[in-house]
């Protein structure tokens, strides 16, 4: 709304994070929202023996923290960015101030939610009832769709064999395999961190059989 971006620049706060740098830990008190102006962010949590399990991906446009809003009012998830990024933060009572006000914020706000608990049932029954395989195909697509590919065909968007393992529910070595079967029959080619899908359907009907 053009009447909002007054109030808008008031109270906006920009600031900018080295590769490594944590926005926020799992378990801190909610002190704001956080919108991605540049750069890639990995959301996660600690899972069983002291590993990570990446929630989702963010990157430029997205936003970062808002799983921290509601009743407890800590953050869930730690968010940290994967490469130099500049953030956009609110403060938590400006925020919820600009729900109660302007409706059309609020109306796509839910929207979103409803788009992020769909995500969330999907890849938890993934992580239930997929082999690592599928997990792994389907992953390599979602990264496909959010980040598109660069000009050589790659996903563009690095990804360690550690992250990809803690993204899809599954030790390093077992994702090592999986990663390496793929690239023997011919269905994914991998440079250093970046991969390029080369039969796509191949990933799709592991999907299916799942």
């Amino acid at each position: 709304m053009k009447e909002w971006l007054p109030a808008i620049h008031a109270h906006k706060k920009n600031f900018t994070l080295r590769k490594g740098d944590t926005i926020f830990r799992e378990g801190d008190p909610v002190n704001g929202i956080f919108f991605l102006y540049s750069g890639k962010v990995k959301v996660h949590k600690h899972w069983a023996d002291g590993k990570e399990l990446i929630v989702r991906f963010a990157r430029e446009g997205d936003i970062v923290g808002h799983r921290g809003i509601g009743t407890e009012l800590v953050y869930p998830v730690t968010a940290t960015a994967l490469e130099p990024a500049a953030v956009c933060f609110f403060e938590i009572d400006f925020f919820n101030a600009s729900l109660k006000v302007n409706h059309d914020l609020l109306y796509e706000l839910m929207q979103f939610y409803a788009k992020e608990l769909m995500e969330s049932e999907k890849s938890m029954r993934n992580l239930a009832h997929m082999s690592v395989k599928g997990r792994l195909a389907n992953a390599l697509l979602v990264l496909k769709s959010k980040f598109g590919l660069d000009e050589e065909g790659f996903i563009a968007f690095p990804l360690s064999k550690q992250d990809m393992s803690s993204y899809i529910g599954a030790t390093y070595e077992t994702t090592f395999r999986m990663m390496n079967e793929l690239i023997n029959e011919h269905i994914i080619s991998v440079s250093a961190k970046y991969i390029t899908i080369l039969q796509e359907e191949k990933l799709r009907q592991l999907i299916r059989e799942d």
